[in-house]
């Protein structure tokens, strides 16, 4: 549905976007994530025919974007970064407007899909208000609507979250969810935790260069050349640390306090050596309870870090 080959965007000395290539089967949701000035949102004005590349190509539902940038227009829906809306335009009229210019000439198919994304998109209670009334999270949300009005097959989303307060958030997410059984979307954001919630597949830049592509878990499996083994144990808090740093094949313990809120200790060893035999050795000699033990993975905001902050940002 999207594929891109060499993809470079070059503005003077300045090299946006350096030779990337990927591709985007049907049905498929990518996060697209990197620092700012990394290269995310140049890469999705490319392959929306918003601007022209420097060198590569891409292709949009199988049609060259430089050569067909017309039909990839009308088979995409984008949100951009901006969000353009005209302020004085009220919300259904907005949703109207954008249709007829998708091509929508038949009123009565138009007024159901206007009917089906002011649902979709929780707009309702906005209905009869002027854009320059809406709050940040209205306008996002309308710029959305508009760009699934036409029920288009692939969605090019750049910070669909953004201005959202978390219950919108949560909404958008199943928006996402659902518009994933029919449609491919790339949707580029800076919450992480969307990216793990709604993401097929994740793909990093930095420096306008890919840095990474694979799920969450491939991606912290790749970096990862380390155990990471997470234990609570009931005793002495000090006294725990120390013994655990004597297990044979820990290399450093330091405390660590887990998605759950539980304060215990990570121990780390070379990617060969399995502590938790010898963990569970250790604590019923001690006596002390075991309340929980799991290994323990990078997250995604520290694959994230690992793969971003030595690169240079452009």
């Amino acid at each position: 549905m999207i594929r891109a080959f060499d993809l470079t965007k070059r503005y003077a000395s300045l090299t946006a976007v350096d030779k990337i290539s990927f591709e985007i089967p049907r049905g498929q949701v990518v996060g697209f994530l990197g620092p700012n000035g990394a290269g995310k949102t140049t890469t999705m004005r490319l392959l929306t025919a918003y601007l022209p590349a420097s060198a590569g190509r891409c292709e949009v539902m199988g049609h060259d974007v430089a050569e067909e940038p017309l039909a990839v227009r009308r088979s995409i829906g984008y949100l951009p970064e901006n969000n353009p809306l005209y302020e004085d335009f009220e919300v259904t009229d907005t949703l109207h407007y954008v249709g007829k210019l998708r091509g929508m000439t038949d009123p009565a198919r138009r007024m159901e899909r206007v009917k089906t994304v002011l649902k979709a998109c929780g707009l309702k209670s906005v209905v009869g208000k002027k854009v320059s009334e809406l709050s940040k999270g209205y306008r996002q949300r309308l710029g959305l609507a508009g760009a699934i009005i036409h029920d288009p097959d692939v969605l090019i989303l750049d910070e669909p979250t953004s201005g959202l307060d978390p219950n919108q958030v949560l909404e958008v997410r199943e928006l996402i969810k659902d518009l994933k059984k029919e449609k491919t979307l790339l949707l580029s954001t800076h919450i992480l935790s969307e990216v793990t919630a709604t993401c097929d597949r994740i793909i990093i830049i930095s420096a306008g260069k890919i840095a990474a592509d694979g799920t969450a878990a491939e991606l912290s499996g790749s970096l990862q050349n380390k155990n990471r083994l997470y234990l609570e144990m009931k005793g002495p808090a000090q006294a725990v640390s120390e013994a655990l740093s004597t297990l044979p094949g820990a290399a450093r313990v330091y405390p660590d306090q887990d998605g759950g809120g539980r304060s215990g200790f990570i121990v780390e060893s070379t990617a060969e050596t399995d502590l938790r035999e010898a963990a569970f050795n250790l604590a019923a000699e001690k006596r002390w309870p075991i309340l929980a033990m799991s290994q323990k993975t990078l997250s995604l905001e520290e694959v994230f870090r690992k793969l971003t902050q030595e690169q240079p940002q452009s």
